[in-house]
């Protein structure tokens, strides 16, 4: 059944949370897919560490933002919405089947392949200090190491993964942006300048600042 085209879109998004998360939240992926797919949408704002309900469980089963609404399609994942919001976005998605599985092929790479050896290097940052952590960094930092240099040489001489701006390249993007505190991006002049590339998307920008606005907006007073 298409999505009936007069239908608000609502995401859900966090009123705030700690600087050092700051345009790392998944809502920022939805807002960029939606910017650049030129579609309106409002935020449904959680808070940080507060209960959810059994509505906000109903729309995203883990407590977790992002979830979409939109009429009668309700969706949890960034990766699943950013690829919903593509399949209507010439923007996002090439319209040849082939371009098209590419596109939908690098989107679970960054979210599989790419994302997962970064979120242990996040878990052990987290740790504070933690000894495993300091046992286990070399190790998480290598295969890290590993996967970038395939994405590097995957993309080569190239703008894109493909031969234009996909869907692929927004979900990569958001991911290599975990590492923004670290020079692992920066090992590889190609895969950096990929990534200021994408990031220097109108769409992009006009994303982030929705977000930031919403933290600045609910920042609490001991945060100041």
């Amino acid at each position: 059944m298409p999505v009936d085209p007069n239908a608000e879109i609502e995401i859900t998004a966090l009123k705030w949370v700690p600087e050092m998360a700051h345009g790392l939240v998944r809502d920022l992926r939805v807002r960029w897919a939606l910017e650049e797919a030129g579609l309106s949408y409002r935020e449904r704002l959680l808070d940080f560490l507060g209960e959810r309900s059994a509505d906000d469980l109903r729309a995203q089963p883990f407590g977790q933002v992002p979830a979409y609404r939109e009429g009668d399609v309700h969706l949890f994942e960034s990766g699943a919405i950013v690829l919903h919001i593509a399949q209507r976005s010439d923007a996002l998605m090439p319209s040849d089947p082939a371009g098209r599985a590419r596109a939908l092929a690098w989107v679970i790479a960054a979210i599989d392949s790419v994302e997962k050896p970064i979120w242990n290097l996040v878990e052990i940052n987290i740790s504070a200090g933690a000894e495993w952590g300091r046992l286990r960094r070399p190790e998480v930092e290598d295969a890290i190491r590993r996967r970038l240099g395939q994405v590097s040489a995957r993309l080569g001489r190239r703008d894109y993964l493909e031969d234009r701006f996909t869907a692929g390249d927004l979900m990569m993007t958001t991911v290599l942006r975990i590492l923004r505190r670290t020079d692992l991006v920066a090992e590889h002049p190609n895969l950096a300048a990929y990534q200021a590339r994408c990031e220097a998307r109108p769409a992009f920008g006009r994303a982030l600042e929705a977000q930031l606005a919403v933290f600045a907006k609910h920042e609490p007073a001991e945060a100041v």
